[in-house]
């Protein structure tokens, strides 16, 4: 993805994630490098002394001027990074590689944070780092995921979830943390919702993302596409249904298509620009075989651009600054470039 060349690039939140991860390294690691320029105006929300920890770890602390400021109408990015200290975490509570309450409840606030500032209209989007669910869940969240709480705080009631990105090629999953075991039943539950759900998902983040009329393939569940049924029927019972149903709502979807074929139609003949799987690992080992260091993760489904990098916390590598930031990098340039659709 190119520099972004507009008069006045979009505001993009930075949050920190889990202070005992590779997070703030990572948000560290672009401002020292002066990444963010080339996409956005950064403002970065977390404690000031994490971000500084951070600093130290990299060896950047003389080499990154920062802003501090109590809103976002006071950043001037000629005076350096715009941080907006939210003064509620001293890192000396959260050693690295340490999952604690009050990382997960500073999480948990600058998500909640990040949204606000949206609906106010202060900020275009945001990026955050990567977070430690059950550090989060015992601060408080009574949900699975930050995708469920993000749905909760902006009151959105229609199809959401992770979308991975990798290479320009987005995969959304019609199920995700199940066992494959439980896969058929949830695909065939209210004839196949889930699947039409995923279709709609995929549709909207692609256009959210500035790409017209996507090209949307959709994976089979069985070997050769169920043989006509010798294999397995939810291929003719459930999934084209499905696809024939958002083909009649003006999807340009196609399939199913069996899920080796699917991926050497998206990847190697550029047919799609997005696949929807069935499960899981449908998707995920073919975008880690293509791209396992750059891949994100978009918050599909809503209205405000929320992107992170594609890997966890790191706590093995925490505190060490080693972190590679390439896939925080794709995060920073996804989220940017899809605040600049929002904004026409």
């Amino acid at each position: 993805m190119e520099e972004i060349r507009m008069a006045e690039k979009p505001v993009i939140g930075v949050l920190l994630g889990d202070a005992a991860g590779v997070g703030p390294e990572l948000v560290a690691k672009c401002a020292a490098a002066d990444f963010y320029r080339a996409f956005c105006r950064p403002v970065v929300i977390g404690d000031l002394r994490v971000l500084k920890r951070a600093l130290e770890v990299i060896g950047a602390s003389d080499k990154v001027k920062i802003q501090g400021i109590d809103k976002v109408d006071d950043a001037d990015w000629s005076q350096g990074l715009p941080v907006l200290d939210q003064k509620n975490l001293d890192p000396a509570d959260v050693p690295f590689a340490t999952k604690t309450v009050q990382s997960g409840k500073a999480c948990l606030d600058m998500l909640k944070l990040g949204v606000e500032l949206w609906q106010a209209g202060k900020i275009g989007g945001y990026v955050f780092g990567p977070l430690n669910k059950a550090g989060m869940h015992e601060a408080g969240l009574d949900l699975e995921s930050e995708h469920h709480y993000l749905a909760r705080l902006l009151n959105h009631t229609e199809p959401f979830g992770e979308i991975n990105v990798t290479n320009g090629l987005y995969t959304t999953r019609t199920t995700s943390h199940i066992p494959i075991s439980q896969v058929s039943a949830d695909l065939k539950e209210n004839d196949g919702q889930r699947i039409k759900r995923a279709i709609r998902l995929s549709y909207k983040t692609l256009t959210s993302a500035g790409i017209e009329n996507p090209r949307i393939g959709v994976a089979a569940l069985n070997p050769h596409c169920g043989e006509n049924g010798d294999c397995g029927r939810e291929e003719i019972d459930v999934i084209a249904p499905a696809i024939k149903d958002a083909q009649e709502n003006g999807i340009n979807a196609s399939g199913p298509f069996p899920s080796d074929i699917v991926f050497h139609k998206a990847l190697v003949k550029k047919e799609f620009d997005g696949v929807v799987t069935m499960y899981h690992d449908q998707g995920q080992i073919a975008l880690k075989l293509i791209g396992f260091e750059g891949g994100i993760t978009v918050a599909g489904g809503f209205e405000i651009p929320i992107v992170t990098c594609g890997h966890g916390t790191a706590y093995d590598i925490a505190g060490k600054g080693i972190v590679t930031t390439a896939s925080f990098e794709n995060a920073v340039k996804q989220c940017s470039q899809m605040a600049v659709v929002a904004a026409k």
